[in-house]
């Protein structure tokens, strides 16, 4: 029996696009390849090989996917239908375009509040804590103190929820979460 395979990814000149999944545990490496070829990648599993980037465990199969996409589009890759839009409630991202609305009214971001906003979107309803935001909106290379989350966490929110219900949320000790507004 095959896993159902979603779009198929390919580069722009037609050549597959394929993951190695590295993983010492065998149950989570078949996991990972079971998804990733249902999102469309062509996969192979080892126990050692290099790599172009890494999720530490624990990890949620959205992060790997999210990462994958971006090194995707690094790559100049591109999915089969050739659009990305992610929709939380009645917030709107369109990854392709890079336009962001919220009740049909266009929000304008900069490049930094629209890497938040999609990482929030990635992960709705999930508690993200400073550290992971930090990880990976700011890739892993930003030097400065944690409280730059919460400012951009506040420009967000002026932006996002203004004139609406709010659908960011602190968690206090624990981080933030985009939660959908209930009908």
């Amino acid at each position: 029996m095959s896993a159902a395979r979603g779009p198929e990814l390919t580069r722009l000149d037609g050549t597959p696009l394929r993951v190695l999944v590295v993983d010492d545990e065998p149950n989570i490496a078949e996991l990972l390849r079971m998804a990733l070829r249902y999102e469309g990648w062509d996969v192979e599993v080892a126990l050692t090989a290099g790599g172009d980037d890494y999720v530490t465990k624990p990890f949620s199969l959205e992060e790997v996917v999210a990462r994958l996409r971006a090194l995707m589009r690094r790559s100049g890759a591109q999915q089969a239908d050739g659009h990305s839009v992610l929709t939380v409630g009645d917030l709107v991202l369109d990854e392709d375009s890079r336009e962001v609305s919220r009740g049909g009214s266009g929000i304008s971001l900069t490049a930094t509040e629209f890497e938040l906003l999609r990482y929030l979107m990635r992960n709705p309803k999930r508690v993200l804590s400073k550290a992971q935001i930090l990880d990976r909106v700011w890739n892993y290379d930003f030097g400065g103190q944690a409280n730059v989350v919460e400012l951009y966490i506040s420009y967000l929110r002026k932006k996002v929820d203004a004139g609406h219900e709010p659908m960011i949320h602190t968690m206090r000790g624990a981080g933030y979460v985009l939660k959908p507004v209930d009908a």
